[in-house]
């Protein structure tokens, strides 16, 4: 093969394959960092070993999750293995020196201080205005909120989403509630505004309303297949927290179906994999 043609193929197989044996990794792993000196797309290199240790990183944590919960079920009074599965399963963690958001934050104005594209990029200021969010730094969010509204690239059905979610950090439901409504307005046909008016009704635990819009987002998306599936995995999510572990299935049911008829996965592929794995927790 060509360099280009096995950069494709590491890429696509991390994209289907869920594990990877230790040779075959050690044999990406040494391909790439030779790569780093030879080639010269340096973002394309560093951006392909971020996954290749990102794609063991989940496949380690799997192992975590599955020898961690047998460990806790045996021995619930034993703290390292809660330890572990909270970090194996991305769960937040109580403690707020461990919880908060502050390195990633830093992380995200720097990237913002040192952007020199033109016109700017609006990227770094959503995953920034999402960390600030999180930690209830809503003073500095709005204020990279103001800036952001002037990047010309901004997606202007967000401005309410992260107006109504910096409203809900500083305790304000009603005034967030009122934003949220107000955005229908404008957007009430666009299904990522749905999905994300979703997302916050599932914040506040007002699973029915977020079922409703999930839903809707999911149909306005209904002419741009191949669809992705994370409204679907909201629902099942949903519908497993209320106890309808019988909806949920039929969600699940569901993303496969989509998986297999939009995207052509088999049933080795990574995502059916994942899919499959929700269902068998239920039932």
């Amino acid at each position: 093969m060509t360099i280009e043609q096995k950069l494709y193929r590491i890429e696509k197989r991390m994209e289907t394959e869920e594990d990877f044996s230790h040779e075959l990794f050690k044999e990406y792993e040494e391909f790439l960092l030779g790569q780093l000196q030879e080639n010269s797309d340096r973002i394309l290199i560093v951006s392909l070993l971020a996954n290749l240790y990102h794609h063991r990183m989940e496949t380690d944590a799997r192992r975590v999750s599955k020898y961690a919960r047998e460990a806790i079920m045996a021995k619930p009074e034993i703290k390292d293995c809660q330890w572990l599965l909270q970090m194996a399963e991305g769960e937040r963690a109580w403690d707020w020196n461990i919880a908060n958001q502050s390195s990633v934050i830093d992380f995200y104005k720097e990237v913002i201080e040192n952007d020199k594209t033109t016109p700017k990029t609006p990227l770094p200021y959503y995953y920034l205005l999402d960390g600030l969010i999180a930690d209830h730094r809503t003073v500095e969010a709005r204020e990279y909120l103001d800036i952001l509204k002037t990047i010309p690239a901004h997606r202007e059905l967000l401005i309410p989403v992260y107006e109504a979610n910096i409203a809900l950090a500083e305790f304000d439901e009603k005034k967030a509630d009122e934003i949220i409504e107000r955005g229908f307005e404008k957007f009430g046909n666009d299904g990522i505004y749905l999905f994300e008016a979703a997302q916050y009704f599932a914040r506040k635990c007002q699973y029915e309303r977020a079922i409703e819009l999930y839903e809707m987002s999911w149909s306005a998306e209904e002419d741009k297949k191949p669809r992705f599936t994370d409204a679907l995995l909201s629902i099942a999510t949903a519908y497993r927290i209320m106890g309808d572990n019988h909806r949920a299935v039929e969600t699940y049911d569901r993303m496969l179906d989509c998986l297999k008829s939009e995207w052509n996965c088999s049933d080795d592929d990574k995502a059916v994999l994942e899919v499959k794995r929700y269902k068998e927790k239920l039932i």
